[in-house]
């Protein structure tokens, strides 16, 4: 049973030494520095080489080492532990959950678990602006709301807050706020807070309102690059450290610059296809400065390079969203206070739900959706394709929306996008790609299948679904659907037939690629051949081959 425990250490397991009995000290600064990142186990008795040496027999109690792990954090960790037999030795196996909160040693000592330069996972102190990372992440704290040491209301800028009165009115934000004096402006959006009798202003009033020079003595962290690259030849290489109007103002005219149209005919209206969809472009960079973690150095990078976008910005996803669910999760941002000040100015979706806009300004233009491949837990990476559009798709899309009288939901172009890529796909193909279940995909599916833009192939659990043929002659690919929708039972039956009398055996596989049908589609159909006595089963499961029966 010697895999009872993983093959080597990484971020979620480690490996402890009990031959000499593990100090009481190191096995609960083990349990705090899991806790404080994603969780994990830790396997008591195995070498770090992953050797198993056995439980000292001071441990050898399960209830024992949860009570000493509670007693000695701080909050308490609730551990759930057990004794595992792994090549005739005793080994404690401790699972330590993922803490929504800091935990400490009770000797106030922090550790967090980090891959170190080599590869090596290894516990390392949780240093103070670490604290207020993890915090953040766990959204119990709003940095953006913290009142900025130091700072005071003279570092306020008045022109500034003209310039987030413009930005309302130009952007449709809540009027309410243009009319309100500058006092009254700053308590409305949280820009400061008043403590002993002064006006601080917070990190989020530092960020929109505050002067140039305070926001770099107070907040280094605060840095936007935007870089056009042309293959070798860098075109633009600006580091930014601007209040955040001001800054969006700029990035905006970088990119407008660069917006290139073409226009695709739609019934009696030419419409404009952009390079770049510029309401796309605005919700990835306010999501990048807004979700960003303002704790830690280094700069927001937006990069033009060829036909792609891309932004990223300091800080992982926070808890709870990961690149598998974006699309389905709540709204979770970093910094609550600037992403609501973002939201009333008129900068970003009032919904929260402005990933949607990014996905839509990509695949409404027959582009692949965004990615998030390649982000780490502690970046967040933004890729958009500006390839050029496929416009048959951009007309499919407009002349649906144009009769329905309202854009297509984001999971009809994400299946409409999938099929115009891979030409045939099933519920649980269609579940991954929308994050939803089986069930949400099927009645996606389905909906479109009523709706004409999508033909259904098959029953049950084998039923795979194809762009119909109206949409493929739109396309102007008319053949397109027959490739794709394969051929009419009759014929399939008469594809095995002589696929049998020219080679003498056939199996399933070889009837999936002859009649391009599914693994179950395959089976039916030579179930049938067999029971109809064309052909005779020899062998059973993946070993069973089929030869020609009496009446072939």
């Amino acid at each position: 049973m010697r895999r009872q425990i993983p093959q080597h250490e990484s971020l979620t397991v480690e490996f402890k030494s009990d031959r000499k009995k593990l100090p009481d000290r190191d096995l609960v600064l083990t349990a705090v520095c899991l806790a404080n990142t994603e969780g994990g186990e830790i396997y008591l008795g195995v070498e770090d080489d992953g050797t198993v040496t056995g439980l000292h027999r001071a441990h050898q109690s399960t209830t024992g080492l949860a009570a000493l792990i509670a007693n000695r954090t701080s909050p308490p960790l609730s551990v759930r532990c057990e004794l595992l037999e792994v090549e005739g030795k005793t080994v404690g196996r401790i699972e330590v959950p993922r803490s929504d909160r800091v935990v400490a040693s009770s000797d106030g000592t922090l550790q967090r678990r980090r891959l170190l330069a080599d590869g090596r996972p290894a516990c390392v102190p949780m240093l103070p602006g670490e604290i207020a990372t993890r915090e953040s992440d766990l959204r119990r704290l709003d940095y953006s709301a913290l009142p900025v040491a130091g700072a005071t209301e003279r570092d306020l800028d008045p022109v500034e807050r003209d310039r987030l009165r413009q930005a309302i009115e130009r952007h449709g934000g809540d009027r309410s706020l243009i009319d309100l004096a500058d006092e009254e402006l700053d308590g409305a959006l949280g820009l400061v807070r008043t403590e002993g009798g002064r006006r601080i202003p917070t990190v989020a009033g530092l960020l929109l309102v505050g002067k140039e020079s305070a926001i770099r003595e107070h907040l280094p962290t605060h840095e936007v690059a935007f870089q056009v690259l042309e293959q070798e030849e860098v075109r633009v290489n600006d580091f930014l450290r601007l209040p955040l109007i001001r800054l969006f103002e700029k990035l905006d005219g970088y990119v407008a610059a660069r917006i290139v149209e073409r226009e695709v005919q739609v019934g009696l209206f030419r419409v404009g296809v952009p390079n770049i969809d510029r309401r796309a472009w605005r919700e990835a960079v306010v999501n990048a400065i807004v979700h960003r973690d303002y704790t830690r150095l280094g700069a927001v990078h937006i990069r033009l390079q060829g036909d792609q976008l891309v932004v990223s910005n300091p800080g992982g996803f926070v808890d709870g969203v990961t690149q598998d669910n974006i699309l389905v999760v709540e709204p979770r941002p970093r910094n609550p206070l600037l992403a609501d000040a973002f939201k009333r100015i008129g900068l970003a979706e009032r919904t929260g739900r402005g990933v949607d806009l990014i996905y839509r300004g990509l695949l409404a233009y027959g582009r692949p959706a965004p990615s998030y491949a390649r982000s780490t837990a502690d970046t967040v990476v933004l890729e958009m394709s500006c390839a050029e559009a496929d416009l048959d798709f951009v007309e499919l899309v407009l002349t649906e929306e144009n009769r329905r009288g309202a854009r297509l939901p984001i999971d009809t172009l994400l299946v409409l996008d999938l099929l115009r890529r891979e030409r045939r796909v099933d519920a649980p193909n269609v579940a991954r790609m929308i994050q939803k279940d089986v069930a949400a995909a099927r009645a996606v599916l389905e909906s479109l299948v009523e709706a004409g833009l999508v033909t259904a192939h098959g029953v049950k659990k084998g039923r795979t679904y194809t762009l119909s043929p109206r949409v493929y002659r739109r396309m102007g690919r008319p053949g397109g659907f027959v490739r794709q929708a394969g051929f009419e039972p009759i014929q399939q039956e008469e594809m095995v037939k002589r696929y049998v009398r020219e080679h003498g055996v056939i199996r399933r596989q070889d009837v999936m690629n002859l009649c391009r049908l599914s693994g179950p589609q395959a089976s039916r159909l030579l179930k049938k051949l067999v029971g109809r006595r064309v052909l005779k089963k020899i062998g059973e499961r993946r070993w069973a081959r089929y030869e020609a029966g009496p009446e072939l």
